[in-house]
């Protein structure tokens, strides 16, 4: 499954079911850059996690939400709840991990 973008009217609808790793980024952001290929990789070869991500310039008001101080802003969220956060960039087999154990 392709790498899922989010915005304030679709994020309820996006997070609520699934284990989900949810990306805090922005497109200037040279350690976003890094972690985005991963991501998308995870996307497409990990059945059972969703990769979701959130452009905080577009949506501040879910970074704000989210206590966002710094990107990429990683969280694990299962069934809508964050069970997990980190941030920065990781290597893929440490973001899958770090998915399916939080």
């Amino acid at each position: 499954m392709p790498v899922e973008y989010a915005n304030k009217s679709n994020f309820k609808e996006k997070i609520a079911t699934g284990t989900i790793i949810l990306d805090f980024y922005a497109d200037w952001c040279a350690p976003c850059r890094m972690i985005g290929p991963v991501l998308e990789q995870i996307a497409e070869e990990v059945k059972d996690i969703r990769v979701v991500k959130v452009n905080v310039d577009e949506n501040i008001e879910l970074a704000n939400e989210f206590g966002v101080r710094g990107i990429p802003a990683l969280y694990v969220l299962k069934e809508g709840k964050t069970v997990a956060q980190k941030a920065g960039f990781m290597p893929k087999d440490a973001l899958i991990e770090w998915a399916k154990n939080a």
